[in-house]
């Protein structure tokens, strides 16, 4: 990959959009990880006022270390970033005083976790809207297109994808190249939906390696009979997720009316 050419287009690609679209520049959640990092950082670039927002929902130490670590690098780089912080613990404590939590434990958990995705999402939309600007998204390829390990209308809920058409390797290269701190470039993906430091390893069972590996195999036209041991299980881990998550990458579906019935 031509790492400095990639940054340049897409930095160029965020400024033509958002000149485009005739607005003010960028708001971004921070969550501690590499790829908000990147994104955020790209973002500031464009030389468009971003806001950087870090939303706490009883967060990880570390991932909170991490998000403010690099908002202060990023407002010392470019003076065109701004930061807001805003804690939805007690949002996200009083939504669960208000909805059922019956149910097996699993099934409420990831019931939970997706919902402080989403209280996120509706918080980046309020400054976005009162600010003129637009929601950038931090997913990139393996996740947005792969395995959908992502929150429908949650981290899903963007108007623009900087970094998606890019493998978690790229994105790496890309932070290593724009001096993301080193701290998120050594810490473990996590999406930090639980509360807890547990990976995205931890849940999808395959490191972002073996998931770039098997999305290429997948794209191959391989199927699982064509692996053994390990291999053949990361494919298979893959597989599953692809299939089931698909209503998350294919557009809504629309129940069209037959002519003859209008």
């Amino acid at each position: 990959m031509q790492t400095e050419k990639v940054v340049n287009h897409i930095v160029n690609w965020l400024k033509d959009y958002a000149n485009n679209a005739k607005v003010n520049g960028f708001v971004i959640g921070i969550s501690g990880g590499i790829d908000s990092a990147v994104t955020s950082t790209l973002c500031a670039k464009t030389g468009l006022d971003l806001l950087c927002i870090e939303m706490p929902i009883h967060q990880a130490a570390s991932h909170v270390t991490r998000a403010q670590e690099h908002i202060a690098q990023l407002k010392k780089r470019f003076p065109n970033v701004s930061d807001a912080r805003v804690d939805l613990t007690p949002v996200f404590e009083e939504f669960k005083t208000e909805v059922s939590l019956d149910g097996k434990q699993a099934t409420v958990d990831m019931a939970l976790a997706n919902t402080r995705a989403r209280l996120r999402m509706t918080t980046l939309y309020y400054y976005a809207g009162l600010q003129g600007r637009l929601v950038a998204g931090t997913g990139n390829k393996v996740e947005d297109f792969g395995v959908g390990f992502y929150t429908k209308y949650g981290d899903g809920g963007v108007d623009l994808s900087p970094i998606a058409d890019l493998l978690k390797s790229e994105v790496y290269k890309i932070g290593d190249y724009l001096d993301v701190p080193e701290s998120i470039m050594k810490a473990a993906p996590s999406d930090g939906l639980f509360g807890d430091a547990r990976s995205d390893e931890d849940q999808i069972g395959a490191t972002y390696p073996e998931l770039e590996w098997a999305m290429k195999m997948k794209d191959e036209g391989k199927t699982i009979n064509d692996f053994s041991g390990r291999q053949k299980e990361v494919f298979n881990i893959f597989m599953s997720y692809y299939t089931r998550n698909q209503h998350k990458m294919t557009p809504i579906p629309i129940c069209e009316i037959p002519n003859n019935l209008r």
